[in-house]
């Protein structure tokens, strides 16, 4: 993915670690954004509009997805798989016909492999999409509504043809913290920092002009479920004072780091 550092454009990309005592890589999948929309404009017949989709969905943007056998486990009697899946969706504010578009190119290709076998899915990365978005909706809803897909978020018309649903059954790993009655003082600081309405962080990137949430970590909950999650800091414990951006001198990123931890789920039958 290329992206412009404030002086010069640099190559930044996706990365999937895992402990190799743990974990055995079965098969990785490099998702390049750029050879789908290729492909997609191959189907167009019209020079116009199939030189305008180029110029519109090439954003160099990719995803990586891997799939991992975990280590034999004597409590365990077959193989199990896990598939873990990370993107960087484009940025551009104006261009979320080109996040919509993405994020439904993604999950059609990890659909193909949850229909080619039983394996629990982890998705999570940057998606520059914020919470009721319609790229957000295709994600933790599995489809997108009518009003949401107006000539303003899909002026080329690409999407109108698209069927954009899914059948994954995604969660987002926060939202669990709402799904838990706020036993401490502690969960209930951390429910605070979740939006109720949307069951997201109420921020993961913030600057002097923009604080909202872009970033993801969600799971098929039918196979999986959260064991713990990193907590969320409160907006005067990132930044000395209002005004002050991300990244300062205590937060080495622009975005707020995100992290959870999963236990499969053990189907009886």
């Amino acid at each position: 993915t290329e992206i412009f550092t404030g002086s010069q454009y640099t190559i930044d990309g996706c990365a999937t670690f895992f402990r190799c005592e743990r974990f055995h890589l079965v098969k990785k999948y490099e998702v390049e954004f750029n050879k789908a929309a290729i492909s997609l404009a191959d189907q167009m017949t019209n020079p116009h509009q199939k030189k305008a989709t180029m110029n519109r969905l090439l954003k160099d943007n990719v995803a990586l997805i891997a799939v991992l056998e975990m280590a034999p486990d004597p409590q365990r009697s077959s193989k199990q798989l896990i598939c873990v899946a990370n993107t960087h969706i484009h940025a551009n504010p104006e261009l979320n016909d080109v996040k919509l578009w993405q994020v439904h190119t993604l999950l059609k290709g990890l659909e193909k492999i949850a229909n080619s076998a039983d394996i629990p899915m982890l998705v999570a990365g940057d998606f520059n999409s914020v919470p009721g978005s319609a790229a957000h909706s295709l994600l933790v809803k599995g489809r997108v509504e009518p009003q949401q897909l107006e000539s303003s978020v899909d002026p080329l018309g690409l999407l109108r043809d698209t069927k954009l649903q899914h059948s994954l059954p995604l969660a987002s790993a926060y939202a669990a913290l709402l799904d838990h009655p706020p036993t401490t003082e502690q969960l209930k600081k951390q429910r605070a920092r979740v939006d109720p309405t949307h069951r997201e962080p109420l921020f993961t990137n913030l600057n002097r002009d923009f604080k909202a949430t872009l970033d993801y970590v969600l799971y098929t909950r039918d196979s999986l479920a959260p064991a713990g999650l990193l907590e969320l800091p409160a907006e005067a414990e990132v930044v000395a004072k209002p005004g002050d951006s991300l990244p300062n001198a205590n937060w080495s990123s622009d975005h707020l780091c995100l992290m959870a931890e999963f236990q499969i789920l053990q189907h009886k039958g």
